[in-house]
This record gives C-alpha cells, structure tokens and sequence, in this order.
C-alpha cells in the first residue's frame, strides 16, 4: 500500500467558467474611468475667493453644512433635555 500523499496531485477544477483578467491585459484607457476631474476641482478649490474649502462647490455644500449644523444643535439640545430629566427624582 505504501504512504498517499497527503496533498492531491490533481489541478482543482474552476470555479467560474470564465478566466481573470491580469492588469496587463487591460488597454490603458478604459471607458469605466472617465474624463480625469482631478485638475477642474483644483482649479476650484484653490481659487482665492475667501470662502472655506467645505462651502467652495456651492449650494449642495451649504445645504450640508447647515443641515450637520442643525442636527448638532439639535441633538445636543436633546442630550441635555435627557440629562435633565434624568437628574431628577422620580414621582411616586
């Protein structure tokens, strides 16, 4: 009978049906990757027009801002509400 061995000699069979693509093979430019923005949005924010880098871009910036600000204080209101309730005594 001898020693098997422990590791089988066989190749696995595939998974999926179809072979990977090395980055290699692929051509340098893609459809998927898109026209570079990377120059216009520094164009943007490096323009010295005084605003503050999180409001540069405009209307979609301030909606964000002034909504993170809100619930801020909002929940921060709500945090101390709790907290006062918290401290007191119960009724019995």
């Amino acid at each position: 009978q001898g020693l098997k061995p422990i590791v089988s000699t066989e190749s696995p069979s595939l998974v999926f049906g179809t072979t990977t693509k090395l980055a290699s093979d692929l051509p340098a430019t893609d459809s998927f990757l898109g026209k570079n923005q990377v120059p216009d949005l520094q164009k943007l924010f490096q323009k010295a027009d005084g605003l503050p880098v999180h409001l540069k871009r405009g209307v979609p910036d301030k909606l964000l801002y002034r909504t993170t600000m809100a619930l801020t204080i909002g929940g921060t209101i709500y945090c101390l509400v709790a907290l006062y309730m918290a401290s007191q005594p119960r009724n019995q």
